[in-house]
């Protein structure tokens, strides 16, 4: 929500001292903002939203990059199997959640009630948020498999 003078309809023209935007509520393109159980991670560049479902249909696995590129496909192919291969390695823990992660990035706002949201922070860190009563290990097999085929089928 923007206060101050009014909307902006172009960010080129976007001055924050001018408007009196407070930071967190200026919708910010470049990073993707991830709110769970009261916290809120600011920082991430990428993040991938594995719903329960997707472990019967992948179709339903959505994903979101700071900075759209045309190998944006592969980045989330080696997210996908980085976050896979250091969980089995007990190398990276879950977070457990419990109520509504959303993610945001821009105007574009997904929310999830029930799976998985695996997020890469821009120092390269993985964060993996597990909703209580899910398989950590089946979401992310699913999401390595659906992204491999996104990569290896050009789905």
């Amino acid at each position: 929500m923007l206060h101050g003078e009014g909307l902006i309809k172009s960010p080129r023209f976007f001055n924050r001292e001018k408007l009196n935007v407070l930071k967190e509520d200026a919708i910010n393109e470049d990073s993707i903002v991830v709110r769970f159980d009261n916290v809120i991670m600011t920082d991430c560049s990428s993040a991938i939203i594995v719903p329960e479902r997707s472990l019967r249909e992948a179709g339903f696995i959505k994903t979101l990059t700071a900075h759209a590129r045309a190998h944006s496909k592969h980045e989330f192919h080696a997210m996908a199997q980085m976050a896979f291969y250091q969980f089995q390695d007990g190398e990276l823990e879950s977070t457990a959640v419990q109520g509504i992660v959303t993610v945001e990035r821009g105007t574009e706002v997904e929310k999830l009630a029930a799976g998985m949201v695996i997020c890469r922070d821009r120092k390269g860190n993985f964060h993996l948020l597990v909703h209580e009563g899910q398989n950590a290990k089946k979401l992310l097999e699913a999401t390595h498999r659906f992204c491999t085929r996104w990569v290896r089928l050009d789905i």
